[in-house]
């Protein structure tokens, strides 16, 4: 016989409860670890088009909530394809150090998409900024997601104005109809 044959089922109730009330220690002690803040926060503003309907610049607010100058030494973004994402306005603009309790606000980035089509009008994205207490530091200082939802506005204006035809035609022949 094998050895959880012989096991009796208040046995194995025990075992469950040992490994049940270990488990809730385990989580305790995890939950339990001081939460640490972010020195460091990115706030983007909702993006404004230039000109373009496929043009979207953001800008945003870098705070520094911690107590030492904070080096902004580059940044990584992405964005879902066929859009492209230009961090040049980050180099261009932001500053190279951030103070502790400091605040820029300004251009960090633009997105150019496709011309509204089937399929392309949702794109999703992350823009982070990397540095740290010196000017060679590549730590994550912080990341702020987006996405952009284009609106196809001359089509969508088209169709309500033939909806409008529309009904304005049914309205007119049930009037002639009546008479």
């Amino acid at each position: 016989m094998w050895y959880s044959d012989r096991i009796s089922e208040k046995g194995m109730k025990n075992l469950r409860n040992l490994l049940v009330l270990s488990m809730a220690i385990v989580g305790f002690l995890l939950a339990g670890t001081a939460a640490k803040a972010d020195p460091f926060t990115i706030t983007l503003t909702l993006p404004y088009q230039s000109g373009s309907q496929t043009l979207y610049i953001f800008d945003g607010t870098l705070t520094n909530t911690g107590d030492t100058t904070l080096w902004l030494n580059g940044d990584t973004g992405f964005v879902d394809s066929p859009a492209t994402l230009d961090d040049s306005p980050f180099f261009d603009n932001a500053p190279e150090t951030l103070g502790a309790g400091d605040s820029w606000t300004g251009e960090l980035f633009t997105v150019t998409t496709q011309p509204y089509g089937p399929g392309s009008n949702f794109y999703t994205g992350s823009f982070t900024i990397l540095g740290g207490e010196n000017g060679s530091a590549e730590d994550i200082l912080g990341t702020a997601d987006f996405n952009i939802q284009q609106t196809p506005e001359p089509s969508s204006l088209l169709l309500f104005g033939t909806g409008l035809l529309a009904l304005g035609f049914l309205v007119t022949r049930k009037l002639i109809a009546q008479t």
